[in-house]
């Protein structure tokens, strides 16, 4: 894609039923690099098999690259990330908005482990 980022740009990628929608959108630097990306999907046994393969892709990008992904649900709204393999669930907008701004900046994500 290699697009800026722009609120509008995201709204129109995951709104449902669109050909973008399903995967996992790839952000590099400041540029949008893809959609609709497929993720390799984790086989830990510490991921909660209440979880799907939104969570299962993110968790395993994280294992094999730098990846910081964050994850919304769909049913809930509910927001958690992934670093280094490590899974936080349903964090608030205050705590995913400072972990976005370590992650981004450059400064050291604490791992609290799969919750």
């Amino acid at each position: 894609m290699d697009s800026n980022i722009s609120q509008e740009l995201l709204i129109n990628v995951f709104i449902p039923n669109t050909p973008l929608h399903d995967g996992a959108m790839i952000i590099q630097g400041t540029k949008i690099a893809a959609a609709a990306s497929y993720l390799p999907l984790s086989d830990s046994p510490k991921i909660s098999k209440s979880l799907g393969t939104r969570h299962r892709a993110a968790v395993g990008i994280s294992e094999v690259s730098d990846a910081f992904t964050v994850i919304v649900s769909e049913e809930t709204g509910d927001i958690s990330v992934t670093f280094d393999g490590k899974l936080r669930r349903d964090i608030s907008n205050e705590i995913f908005e400072e972990l976005l701004a370590e992650h981004w900046f450059g400064t050291r994500f604490q791992k609290k482990g799969v919750k």
